[in-house]
């Protein structure tokens, strides 16, 4: 190892499940190259989310601060163009951002007119692509309905498709997400039934290849500069629509798939807001055993090929000395019920939604002692940007970024005062189950707080919390929130979630350095509040103050 960080290359895979790799326990799902970067370095088991939907998520990811504080409360909700992220954090201290895939990021396109903000400006650019400096962006979902394109940017990918000989409208869509029907049509990804059929493209041409190699160009074009940097290469999938090319469709069946982590006794007077996202359709479609046997393998695929893709990459990260002067993070912005909980999709707090896998190999000396090693501490997503920041040599902005470094844990230490707890919001007022339950949007909210025995859920709108006994009940099966047994917990964790609400998180522009500064004496700038009598103070603090008058203004008094 070199014994320094120089760069940091910031892996995202988008609704990877935590215990969808084969070092984090999964019995039939092979991820040998993840594997043996946890092998090197740490991997975190209790890693959350600060919200379980994509944009919310990659906002905390990316700012290193909770949705409460950010704002960006769902997908395509603009990030307040007066937010620092981690492209702005590094810049400060000298090292540079990049992005290769997706960010989610919406930008805040009235505040910028507002400020006269211009998008071609350098600054501009920053500011709408979330900080970083674009390599390549692409958000990975050209879907195309009678009202035009779901994302109505240009799509990097599908030109280089075009490039290579597709000849589709949207090759994105009928070729990459679909396969061929028996009579020759289009089989589209996403008609679930088709996920058992390989997508109708060459392999090495499909999304995560393409972003692979985006990102040993990256790598290439920077191998004789000294500037160091961060390259956050975020990977579409496996995120849905579920379709994967040959031969990883083929590789696995339904005989290796995990059975789901569901009962009955969910459906018998479930939370109403847990009932809403069961009923959705998208709950219903995965309750089906169908749907979980004809899906699972195509996500499985996709994680594999995923997998395959990290072996060739680092192999030429190795060939090219970058894994001796590399952070290397690979994590998730969410995970993916997958028919658990009789549930389809992400959105609420139960493990397959809210925790992600966590792997960070840090190539210094001062790793050597916790390589491969697994942490169970609490950690949040937020702590990454931290973490970032003193790994590139600066000092984290308390004020600003609300996480916590997790260097300490890849050098084989443990802070005194870690957290006890790990918070999560969920804003769900934009969608239909938020208009089924009849909410203001203000009310369709939910906060999560989970310690290492309990997971609470507080829902806006009247409802009762949700809570699990996470050491009786690890899968989460039994809702405890309307337990009068268990009223103490309960007001414990309402008692958390109001200390964590009133926490500090707005005064951004004043470090504490300079509030404490300013407890100087006001004296000093001739500020003499509450002085009845000069004798009272020092003679300096008043030598304004004092002397002949030189003229005189007055009136002559009778």
């Amino acid at each position: 190892m070199a014994g320094k960080i120089k760069n940091i290359l910031f892996i995202m895979f988008d609704q990877l499940r935590f215990d969808y790799l084969s070092c984090a326990g999964h019995p039939t799902l092979e991820t040998p190259n993840i594997d043996r970067l946890a092998a090197k370095g740490v991997r975190f088991s209790n890693a959350y989310v600060q919200s379980p939907v994509c944009g919310a998520s990659r906002m905390s990811f990316y700012t290193g601060r909770y949705v409460h504080s950010h704002g960006a409360a769902w997908n395509n909700y603009p990030l307040k163009v007066g937010e620092t992220t981690l492209g702005d954090h590094l810049r400060e201290i000298g090292m540079d951002a990049f992005l290769i895939g997706k960010t989610h990021m919406k930008a805040d396109e009235k505040g910028m007119e507002r400020l006269g903000v211009s998008r071609d400006s350098i600054i501009g650019a920053r500011v709408w692509e979330c900080g970083f400096d674009v390599y390549l962006r692409d958000d990975g979902l050209w879907g195309e309905g009678p009202s035009g394109f779901y994302d109505k940017r240009r799509s990097p990918y599908n030109e280089y498709l075009k490039a290579r000989g597709y000849e589709a409208e949207n090759p994105w869509a009928e070729n990459a997400n679909a396969g061929v029907a028996d009579d020759g049509e289009i089989a589209s990804g996403w008609f679930m039934k088709n996920a058992r059929k390989p997508a109708n493209i060459r392999e090495e041409d499909s999304e995560t290849p393409w972003l692979t190699s985006r990102a040993i160009d990256f790598l290439e074009e920077r191998r004789e500069s000294d500037a160091p940097w961060l390259c956050h290469l975020s990977y579409i999938k496996p995120h849905w629509p579920y379709i994967v090319p040959a031969p990883y469709h083929a590789i696995y069946g339904r005989n290796q798939i995990v059975p789901a982590v569901r009962h009955v006794s969910e459906k018998t007077d479930p939370h109403p807001v847990h009932a809403a996202f069961m009923n959705n359709p998208i709950g219903q479609a995965f309750s089906r055993d169908e749907v979980r046997e004809t899906v699972i393998p195509a996500y499985m695929g996709l994680i594999k090929q995923c997998d395959d893709q990290m072996g060739r990459l680092f192999a030429y990260m190795e060939e090219t000395g970058r894994m001796d002067d590399t952070m290397i993070v690979i994590t998730s912005d969410h995970g993916d019920y997958l028919g658990d909980h009789w549930l389809g999709e992400k959105d609420l707090f139960h493990d397959p939604s809210v925790k992600v896998p966590l792997i960070v190999f840090d190539p210094s000396r001062e790793a050597d002692a916790a390589r491969g090693t697994v942490c169970d501490e609490l950690v949040e997503a937020i702590d990454l940007a931290p973490t970032f920041i003193e790994a590139a040599g600066g000092e984290v902005p308390r004020h600003i970024v609300e996480g916590r470094s997790l260097l300490p844990f890849l050098r084989g230490e443990k802070p005194d005062d870690w957290r006890e707890f790990a918070v999560s919001e969920y804003d769900y007022s934009a969608t239909p189950m938020a208009g089924e339950l009849a909410l203001e949007p203000r009310d369709a909210r939910l906060f999560m707080i989970a310690d290492r025995r309990w997971k609470f859920v507080h829902a806006e709108g009247g409802y009762p919390p949700m809570l699990f006994d996470l050491e009786k009940d690890p899968q989460e099966l039994v809702d405890l929130g309307r337990s009068d047994e268990h009223a103490q917990i309960i007001e414990l964790m309402y008692e958390r979630l109001s200390r964590w609400a009133r926490r500090l998180s707005q005064r951004t522009t004043v470090s504490d350095a300079e509030v404490v500064a300013r407890r100087g004496n006001p004296y000093a700038t001739g500020i003499l509040i509450g002085v009845f009598d000069e004798d009272e103070i020092e003679p300096r603090w008043s030598e304004k103050y004092r002397g002949p008058a030189r003229q005189r203004f007055l009136p002559d008094s009778d």
